[in-house]
């Protein structure tokens, strides 16, 4: 059993654009569908899908490199851990790297990309920030 499966994601992400994988796959939860699918809009992953079926489900993630081989993702970051939760209010959830960057929230409204979290005027737990 995983303690914090997000950041498990995310270090499987990081090992696999590391050795420029195309695809890396991840043990499937609807939270990480959530966050993937937010990397999805955002363009730093190729996108994703689901294969399996009801306990054996897992989450294919295609990477996204550009044309000289450098990967869309370079830093992939777990803010809220099981032992230090942070939240923040829709006034503080200023832009990531001058907006080049997006943090990935988990709201009342579900989970979106601090951009949309601004626009609704919501707060909530940061998850992830990626640039």
């Amino acid at each position: 059993m995983l303690t914090d499966p997000i950041a498990d994601m995310l270090t499987r992400i990081r090992n696999a654009i590391w050795v420029r994988h195309p695809q890396v796959t991840v043990p499937y939860s609807t939270l990480k569908e959530s966050v993937l699918k937010v990397f999805q809009q955002e363009g730093l992953i190729g996108g994703f899908e689901v294969v399996g079926e009801k306990y054996k489900k897992v989450l294919a993630v295609r990477l996204k490199y550009m044309e000289e081989g450098k990967s869309t993702l370079s830093t992939l970051r777990k803010v809220s851990t099981p032992g230090r939760r942070v939240f923040c209010g829709a006034e503080n959830l200023k832009p990531l790297r001058s907006g080049l960057g997006v943090r990935v929230v988990s709201t009342s409204k579900g989970v979106m990309s601090d951009n949309e979290a601004r626009k609704q005027k919501i707060g909530g737990e940061v998850l992830v920030e990626a640039w």
